[in-house]
């Protein structure tokens, strides 16, 4: 597991790398064809984004490796994983460095590359035994994940259709192994404000200034925010020079909603605040993006699945515990199709998303272990 994860580690996999994804991909494929059923490479659907001019542009995506095995058995189960990280091809974080004897630092080996070792050691496991026969299950280890899985999505929601469950393998919570329980959702928008130009000097008065009205968006939105759904505007672009007034301008922002209800009444919120800007700014606003990932809330099914988890770490001497976490990942889309999922079972880790993210590298050995056990279980016939 350790030499696959360095292995996987070494091959930059930022989300817009295409090269590096597409060798990533031929690795884990040729990795995951050890276990039974069909290996395939799918397409990423496609997916748009808006330039600093508010134009819409196509956003290239790697492929997303799946496999199938037992399709026809009637309880079936879903594993997903990543291959992008955060670190672009250029970034400096590119290499690997044992800090004491049991903890090694490189990019993506918390997030995810251990977690996929993991997932295929506990597989691997399963079908060493004759209880393996009883379920069949999917794998999904998608290429677009750091940035919200919009090229994955749908895929997602077709592979997690009558799932009985599923464990996705984002590394755990905390350091000592703490699984994320319920989660936040998160939404990506951009405002695109069309105003009117002018010169500043002479005739002010026939502009229709844009960054203007992007400000009062932004403390419209501030306004929309509450304690179940923060709103964190990060960006304006646009504008022109200083003696022009601006007929353009792009906001972007995010919001966090902590459950449904709360997210559907920021987008009721947003349209009117829209019209309000249009009318008194005399702009023209549209509106890209959405929620690309619902909350996660935990129901009882859910709940047994984790206690299932924690009951295999109680026999193999593993204190296993959970806690809520403003964090998304593609355990909220299997959520929302109705799937009880459990998704911080990689390895234990920090500091990710930054040149100090570090994997503790005996949790490659334990977290087999207890995914392993759990599989077991459920192929055994413990219920959810």
């Amino acid at each position: 597991m350790l030499a696959q994860a360095q292995a996987w580690s070494a091959v930059n996999t930022g989300t817009a790398n295409l090269a590096g994804l597409a060798i990533q991909a031929d690795l884990l494929a040729d990795a995951f064809s050890a276990l039974p059923g069909e290996v395939e490479l799918a397409d990423p659907a496609p997916v748009t984004g808006i330039d600093a001019s508010g134009a819409e542009y196509d956003k290239p995506h790697g492929q997303h490796m799946v496999l199938r095995v037992r399709p026809d058995a009637a309880r079936r189960l879903l594993f997903t994983g990543h291959m992008d990280t955060v670190f672009p091809a250029d970034d400096p974080f590119q290499t690997q460095t044992w800090l004491d004897d049991v903890t090694l630092n490189g990019p993506g080996l918390a997030d995810m590359k251990g977690g996929i070792a993991v997932m295929l050691h506990a597989l691997l496991a399963l079908e060493s035994t004759d209880a393996a026969a009883n379920i069949g299950y999917d794998v999904l280890i998608n290429a677009d994940e750091e940035t919200g899985s919009l090229s994955s999505a749908a895929l997602i929601d077709q592979l997690a259709q009558g799932k009985y469950a599923a464990l996705t393998y984002e590394p755990s919570a905390l350091p000592d192994g703490t699984l994320a329980h319920a989660r936040g959702g998160t939404g990506n928008y951009s405002l695109i404000v069309k105003g009117k130009s002018a010169h500043a000097g002479r005739n002010p008065q026939d502009g229709r200034n844009a960054i203007v009205a992007a400000a009062a968006l932004v403390l419209g939105l501030k306004g929309l925010e509450t304690p179940e759904c923060p709103v964190n505007p990060a960006k304006i672009e646009g504008g022109a020079a200083n003696n022009v007034v601006p007929d353009n301008a792009v906001l972007r922002f995010n919001i966090r909603p902590k459950e449904p209800a709360a997210g559907e009444k920021f987008e009721a919120g947003l349209q009117a605040l829209m019209g309000e800007v249009r009318q008194s700014h005399e702009v023209s606003i549209h509106l890209h993006g959405g929620v690309t990932c619902p909350p996660k809330p935990v129901d009882g099914r859910a709940q047994k699945l984790f206690d299932l988890v924690r009951d295999c770490g109680a026999v193999l001497g593993q204190e296993i515990g959970w806690q809520s976490t403003g964090g998304v990942c593609d355990g909220n889309n299997i959520a929302a199709c109705g799937v009880p999922v459990v998704d911080t079972m990689g390895v234990r880790g920090g500091a990710i998303h930054s040149p100090q993210e570090f994997m503790i590298v005996p949790s490659l050995k334990e977290r087999a272990a207890l995914s392993a056990l759990v599989l077991h279980r459920l192929a055994s016939g413990d219920e959810l």
